[in-house]
């Protein structure tokens, strides 16, 4: 058996290549497909089955074009109305590979269509378990891809029947791999690590603990994140299937000129690079978002598909990852790039924006100086709980664009977050705004705490 887990960061998305006897499957593929098909020819796998364990909300699935440059087929669970050839299945039917059985258990409770693969070979081996169970969570019961007019409650429900009947069903021994890691909204408390045991799982899951179904109700759909706005997006993306990557034009050089033209006309310049380097000095209005962190799920969180977007970033090989990052959460509206970058921009004479770096120790000085100095935690409410920088007020990046216009800090106020990559994010969204002089604090709340400095 050939058996390999494709992971991807910016995502905390994981996706598999499993194959015998000289035919493979493919399962949860993200956008872009090339890697898939490449690993298969380098293992002499001919790609016969695209598995989808339900329709995706938080990325846009490569599985449509995999079928067209494969001749694979899609499978899905029963319920997914997909709008493309595929083949729905059922709980208990088999597909073979070679001398693998990959056998769907229905699994519903994320969404109406959850299915898991389980791989016997002969004997139960490993379970792809997609949103259903993650290392250290379950899925959530309530995006926009369950079917209509069923609450999150009745998911829920159903979340609990799957699990104790179908997935703790399976011997210990099981390896459990999920379709997400740490970071992913599709759960909550999941994991950094990103394959695990049905034993394990069992034992240390706080999902699974022993408990009635009506605790596990409540406890599924009592303080659940905010779902971003691009998931129903995604889904129904998904549903129609994303036409080929292949299909889009390359991105154009824009010179200065033309970007401030654009910017004008309300394109969003979206500065890829890091925060020292936003920081530094940009386009005025630009919104940073570096490679380096989840650049595709905080894009797709916070950038809107019906505005054009340009690139801004030194590195002209950083165009290409962006577009095809941006391109895997369904934002397919960029115009182009600032040819030159930043360097070309200040060359041209036009104005550049600057947003303050400061250290932990640096902040720490300034709150014995100024102890009233606002100091703005943009890290989820359950990170903010559990420990932040004393005095400071809790508003998650998630939600900020939908503070601007309501409590938004005033005056100079230091964005905290664990590192430094979303409060630069956040940083960025409030530089301009009438009366807000953000600062970013270098290192987060990560770096406070290695300090030694107090916790609230």
């Amino acid at each position: 058996m050939f058996f390999r887990q494709f992971y991807l960061g910016c995502l905390a998305q994981a996706s598999y290549l499993i194959g015998d006897g000289g035919e493979a499957a493919v399962v949860d593929p993200r956008r872009d497909v090339d890697e898939y098909i490449d690993e298969a020819r380098a293992q002499g796998l001919t790609i016969r089955w695209i598995l989808e364990t339900h329709l995706h909300a938080d990325f846009v699935s490569g599985h449509r074009e995999l079928a067209e440059r494969t001749g694979g087929t899609i499978v899905f669970g029963e319920g997914a109305r997909a709008a493309f050839p595929h083949r729905p299945v059922r709980d208990g039917e088999e597909i073979r590979l070679g001398s693998l059985v990959l056998r769907v258990l229905a699994t519903p409770g994320h969404t109406g269509e959850s299915i898991s693969i389980l791989v016997l070979d002969p004997e139960p081996r490993l379970v792809l378990t997609g949103d259903t169970l993650f290392i250290g969570d379950v899925g959530r019961p309530d995006l926009a891809a369950s079917p209509r007019g069923i609450t999150a409650e009745e998911m829920a429900s159903q979340l609990y029947d799957s699990l104790h009947t179908r997935l703790l069903a399976l011997p210990d021994s099981v390896a459990v791999y999920p379709a997400h890691g740490a970071g992913s909204l599709c759960g909550r408390n999941i994991s950094s690590e990103t394959s695990s045991t049905i034993g394990v799982q069992r034992r240390t899951n706080y999902a699974l603990r022993p408990m009635p179904k009506e605790d596990f109700v409540r406890m599924m759909t009592t303080d659940l994140p905010e779902a971003p706005a691009y998931f129903p997006r995604d889904v129904e993306i998904n549903r129609a299937g994303a036409p080929p990557l292949a299909e889009r034009r390359a991105s154009a050089a824009l010179s200065p000129a033309e970007v401030e033209r654009l910017a004008r006309g309300g394109a969003i310049l979206v500065d890829v690079r890091p925060a020292a380097a936003f920081g530094a000095g940009h386009p005025p209005g630009a919104v940073n978002v570096g490679l380096g962190g989840q650049f595709a799920a905080w894009s797709g969180a916070l950038l809107p598909p019906d505005r054009p977007l340009v690139l801004v970033t030194e590195d002209e090989s950083a165009v290409a990852e962006a577009v095809t990052r941006l391109s895997r959460v369904g934002l397919e509206n960029v115009a182009g790039y600032l040819d030159g970058g930043v360097a070309g921009w200040d060359a041209a004479g036009l104005p550049l924006e600057r947003m303050g770096q400061i250290d932990v120790a640096e902040l720490k000085a300034r709150l014995g100086e100024n102890p009233g100095l606002r100091v703005c935690d943009v890290r989820r409410p359950r990170e903010y709980a559990a420990g932040h920088v004393p005095g400071a007020v809790s508003i998650p990046l998630d939600r900020l664009a939908a503070e601007l216009d309501g409590r938004a800090p005033q005056g100079v106020v230091a964005i905290v977050c664990a590192s430094g990559y979303r409060s630069s994010i956040a940083g960025s969204l409030l530089l301009g705004r009438k009366g807000a002089e953000p600062i970013n604090v270098v290192g987060g709340t990560n770096a406070w705490v290695a300090a030694g400095y107090p916790v609230e």
